[in-house]
């Protein structure tokens, strides 16, 4: 897990109404990248960070957020 590194994928999901699925269906990702993302085991590439920011259309800096 990434001590230095939170997320709000979780809760942008939930507001969006959307599963992990369709996420990463919609940036071309598997559904495993999205749930470690999302629960801290793995830390994003730039390029995926970018695209779920993007998905969202806000900033990824409201995505992901330094401890």
């Amino acid at each position: 897990m990434n001590e230095d590194l939170d997320n709000h994928i979780h809760k942008l999901r939930l507001q969006h109404k959307i599963s992990q699925q369709e996420l990463a269906d919609a940036i071309g990702v598997s559904r495993k990248t999205i749930s470690t993302v999302e629960t801290g085991r793995f830390t994003p590439s730039v390029v995926i960070a970018l695209r779920i920011a993007a998905y969202f259309a806000i900033p990824v800096e409201q995505v992901f957020v330094l401890k």
